[in-house]
């Protein structure tokens, strides 16, 4: 494994020691703290090569905030704890320094093993322990391709397509070919195997999202949305090809409108909903048609425009139904449904529950489109649970939530954090604040795993909620623990 050559602090600007950290350490050896963050690591999926050095560094001072893997590792060692409390500098405080003389440029690190495409390259295996925001690297995280695996991921979906001159041109929004020379950023014609590269991008933010939720995610994934339609712009030779790029595109839009949905971006959400339905009717793509009203219709709901979510899911049902895809269409009459508990009609939401339910009993077909995998009986039980809810049937919502949570695949972490955040909002409204707060605590040891700003909505809503019924045990340690956990930046 490389090591760092780092160049040591300035004289005039000794760092300070960190000596919260150094009280965490308690009476360990560097060398033993390091196995037990190496261990953290591995348990929420991330690979850190932390060792003795690594942690001196820390205890120094030399290491002002760390990068985005040992922030989630060190934040997973010690729940309820920010980085400030861990004895860090605030990130935007690091970041925001200005331009250095060239004698305070950023270390210069040795020469990397080559890196071989389809192996993850993750923080700290290529270029030692010691990644940027130390007190001499400042670039941004989001400007940089290769501080996080969800970056990675991303470029590699891309990088195992096509030749190098469209390759030049679909990763440059990513940073990822700065040394191209102008010849090689000529784009020749987009081939299946770009088509490909692209449809395994959309697979891998899926997946993603799924496991952790859009926060962090979203600025991320534009870059390729970028890519995608340079690829559309560079134009095909056969028309097969030239369809598989527009649905690409198209589902890769919705996809990151999707991030954006879920991390509060309303605004931006519906402008890739847009984008995505406009690529959908110049290409002629019925698929591609339904899933961006699908999704219009779920973020009108969640934006307050129940009327619209009605009319996006109604146009959805009618673009759709050819398609011969009957869960499909049950996951538009659930969302047709929502937007009737939103206008408070009940009527007209039982009657779009009744049509999901018999659609989604005629079970799975061949028609099913990949982008559905999520939909299965827990999330028709999730999503009649924010019908009952918005209508205010607290006790049936509550069943509903519980039966989605209960069903997940543990593969959906996401989606098991958001229907127990639904349980316990629903419980804490229906009169029942100790099964409420055990809902919300099993949603806080999620969210060491899931950045959602939605499911932190949701849980911010239940604490105020429950904050009369604070005397009781459990309440009480639910309120201290969600006031003390960390918040999105």
């Amino acid at each position: 494994m490389a090591s760092s050559t780092v160049t040591p602090p300035r004289p005039d600007r000794p760092p300070k020691p960190n000596l919260a950290f150094r009280q965490l350490r308690g009476q360990r050896s560097p060398a033993e703290f390091a196995a037990l963050v190496r261990r953290a690591a591995r348990e929420i999926g991330e690979r850190v090569s932390c060792d003795a050095r690594y942690i001196g560094r820390v205890e120094a001072g030399e290491i002002r905030c760390p990068n985005y893997a040992y922030e989630r590792v060190f934040l997973h060692m010690f729940p309820g704890r920010t980085l400030t409390d861990l004895g860090f500098a605030p990130r935007a405080s690091v970041r925001g320094r200005g331009s250095r003389a060239a004698d305070d440029a950023p270390c210069v690190h040795t020469a990397s093993p080559a890196h071989t495409i389809g192996e993850p390259r993750r923080t700290g295996e290529t270029h030692g322990a010691y990644e940027p925001y130390d007190t001499q690297n400042t670039q941004d995280p989001y400007d940089t391709h290769h501080n996080h695996e969800e970056s990675d991921v991303l470029r590699r979906a891309f990088m195992t397509g096509g030749g190098a001159t469209v390759a030049a041109a679909s990763l440059g929004p990513l940073g990822l070919a700065p040394h191209a020379s102008a010849a090689e950023r000529r784009v020749r014609h987009a081939g299946a195997s770009e088509a490909a590269a692209l449809e395994e991008a959309v697979r891998r933010i899926r997946l993603l999202d799924d496991r952790h939720g859009a926060d962090g995610l979203y600025r991320r994934a534009a870059a390729p949305l970028r890519a995608a339609y340079a690829l559309l712009d560079a134009g095909t030779t056969r028309q097969t090809t030239a369809d598989r790029l527009h649905s690409g595109a198209g589902e890769l839009a919705i996809s990151v409108g999707w991030l954006a949905h879920d991390s509060g971006r309303f605004d931006d959400a519906r402008s890739h909903y847009a984008e995505a339905l406009a690529t959908a009717r110049m290409a002629g793509d019925r698929a591609l048609e339904a899933h961006a009203f699908c999704n219009t219709a779920f973020l009108a709901r969640d934006a307050g425009r129940p009327r619209e979510a009605v009319r996006a899911a109604q146009a959805a049902q009618r673009v759709a139904r050819p398609l011969g895809s009957a869960r499909l269409m049950s996951l538009l009459a659930l969302r047709e449904a929502g937007g009737w508990a939103g206008l408070a009609d009940r009527a007209g939401c039982e009657q779009s529950l009744a049509r999901a339910h018999a659609f989604y009993e005629r079970g799975a077909s061949d028609a099913d489109a990949e982008w559905m995998s999520f939909y299965g009986e827990a999330e028709l039980a999730g999503l009649e649970a924010q019908c009952w809810s918005t209508l205010g049937d607290w006790r049936r919502a509550a069943r509903h939530a519980g039966r989605a949570a209960d069903l997940q695949d543990p593969h959906f972490t996401r989606n098991i954090a958001l229907y127990t955040a639904e349980l316990a909002d629903d419980l804490a409204r229906g009169g029942r604040p100790d099964e409420a707060a055990v809902a919300g605590m099993r949603v806080l040891d999620l969210l060491d795993q899931v950045q959602s700003s939605r499911i932190q909505g949701m849980l911010a809503g239940t604490a105020r909620v429950l904050l009369p019924h604070r005397r009781a045990g459990g309440v009480h340690e639910f309120l201290e623990r969600h006031a003390s956990a960390p918040r999105k930046a």
